[in-house]
């Protein structure tokens, strides 16, 4: 009875310590909770897509006297085109 005891005692004493670890390695959410990921199969990467990258999207455009619409509306040609140039073209922050 006595190892038992001591087992669950170890159990719930590691469940402790690693919980603030646990909640601290999540993700914190979006201010919608919606994190678009968007796959660049030549350069083998993610990228995240959110304001920032909307905004290069539309300098890439005007940059190459494209009409402005829509990344997800775009050919694969075009998509591939543009992570060419983002990947030649990286944030300054």
């Amino acid at each position: 009875m006595r190892s038992a005891h001591r087992y669950i005692s170890s159990l719930l004493l590691a469940a402790v310590l690693a919980a603030p670890v646990v909640v601290m390695a999540t993700p914190a959410s979006d201010d919608d909770g919606v994190q678009v990921r968007v796959y660049d199969s030549r350069h083998k990467d993610y990228h995240n897509w959110d304001d920032h990258e909307n905004k290069s999207w539309g300098v890439y455009l005007t940059n190459n006297h494209k009409k402005d619409h829509e990344f997800s509306k775009s050919s694969k040609r075009e998509q591939s085109n543009y992570w060419n140039w983002r990947h030649a073209h990286p944030d300054h922050d």
